[in-house]
């Protein structure tokens, strides 16, 4: 199994789009910049037949240390979720 990183997808879009790899960084990188961007300002992102980005907020809750057992409060928080378009369920099937 290979781990497809930001250096290899750089290269990638490189040699399919015939763009020299600076010129492909910054593409790739704009394009990231451009999701972080959306999604820090509050907005979801919808990249048709890829997946849909956006984010999630957990409210603060209770928790268990699981050291000693003493009762915790977990603070909220966010995180990013994705789900994948259906297209791109089925090219992995």
């Amino acid at each position: 199994m290979e781990i497809l990183n930001k250096k290899a997808i750089i290269e990638a879009v490189a040699e399919k789009a015939g763009l020299s790899k600076k010129d492909a960084k910054e593409v790739v990188e704009a394009t990231f910049d451009t999701i972080v961007g959306a999604l820090a300002d509050g907005n979801k992102v919808d990249i048709s037949g890829f997946g849909k980005f956006e984010v999630k907020e957990r409210k603060a809750r209770m928790g268990v240390n699981p050291s000693n057992g003493e009762a915790i409060e977990i603070a909220a928080s966010k995180s990013v979720g994705f789900k994948a378009a259906k297209a791109l369920k089925e090219s992995v099937k």
